[in-house]
């Protein structure tokens, strides 16, 4: 099968098999190819409230190698969800034609809170031993962030999805390079009270493990473990200190763009939006009391295979 997460940011494609029905609860998916585009889909939208139309055609591009991946894998099932900003489009008909054209298939255009489940679903298969019950889970987007409560055996107890994705507070505050100390603050204030009304709603303060979700996330525990290039084995279910999140936020906050990109883990499409997923995350971190976040490799992606009957 094949699920697609068209974010703000980043528009992904998995094709995966599942395991087998009688393998257990918390047996992965059969990884067959995991691809991931730097779109920008989300360009403006939180100004404009419309999708650029230079946004979408690069989307259009990316789709439309994925068309081909998934035709030469000869995925049986296809799937796609769109998000954060595909629900806060004024023109969001003009996205949908286009993806219908080049995939052969309507993107969904799923609620905050149906993300969020699809989210943790896809998180919490195969978390290790030592991850405590409840998790509370958060997916740090390009234009919104989800947080969910739940444990294996009893599913999600809460969600709910709010708008302090990394692109969104990117246009919204940080504009300097690096930004100034007034942006920062504002950003960080901005984000406080978004992560205080999240946590206040699922509840996410009464968790003893937070599992931390995409590529803001991924790549500050990339950079505080000191790895020369990107390794998903090395990532996926490390453990990394408030204190190490800390350090990395500040330090990313403090370079320039140019330097943010030589750093060798980091994504060209990320370095101007990084320092804003970064904050996002060591705010979540204070406000919930957490001393460390688990990384993931496996989100909502996984969770859309999960979905598919």
């Amino acid at each position: 099968m094949a699920a697609i997460d068209c974010g703000t940011n980043s528009v992904r494609l998995l094709v995966a098999d599942l395991p087998d029905p009688g393998a257990g609860p918390n047996v992965p998916l059969v990884d067959v190819s995991r691809r991931m585009e730097i779109v920008r889909l989300g360009q403006g939208v939180d100004r404009t409230g419309r999708l650029a139309p230079e946004a979408i055609e690069r989307t259009r591009v990316a789709l439309a190698s994925y068309a081909v991946e998934i035709e030469k894998l000869a995925a049986e099932r296809v799937r796609m969800c769109a998000t954060s900003a595909t629900r806060d489009a004024a023109n969001a008909t003009d996205f949908r034609v286009m993806v219908e054209e080049t995939l052969g298939v309507s993107p969904e255009v799923v609620t905050g809170e149906e993300e969020a489940r699809l989210s943790f679903t896809g998180a919490v298969r195969g978390l290790p031993a030592d991850a405590r019950e409840p998790y509370l889970v958060v997916d740090i987007g390009g234009g919104s962030t989800e947080f969910v409560v739940g444990t294996r055996a009893g599913g999600v107890h809460a969600a709910i999805s709010v708008d302090i994705g990394c692109v969104r507070m990117t246009e919204r505050h940080l504009h300097g390079d690096p930004p100034g100390v007034d942006e920062i603050a504002a950003a960080r204030a901005d984000i406080a009270v978004a992560v205080d009304r999240a946590l206040d709603a699922v509840p996410g303060r009464e968790a003893a493990t937070l599992v931390g979700l995409a590529g803001s996330v991924t790549t500050v525990v990339a950079i505080a473990q000191g790895l020369t290039e990107y390794d998903p084995d090395r990532i996926h279910h490390a453990r990394v200190s408030y204190d190490a999140v800390a350090d990395v936020t500040a330090d990313l906050l403090a370079k320039t763009r140019d330097e943010r990109l030589a750093i060798p883990v980091m994504h060209p499409g990320r370095a101007d939006v990084i320092g804003a997923g970064a904050l996002v995350l060591r705010v979540i971190m204070e406000r919930a009391g957490m001393d460390s976040v688990v990384a993931s490799e496996h989100d909502i992606l996984d969770g859309i295979c999960y979905s598919m009957p």
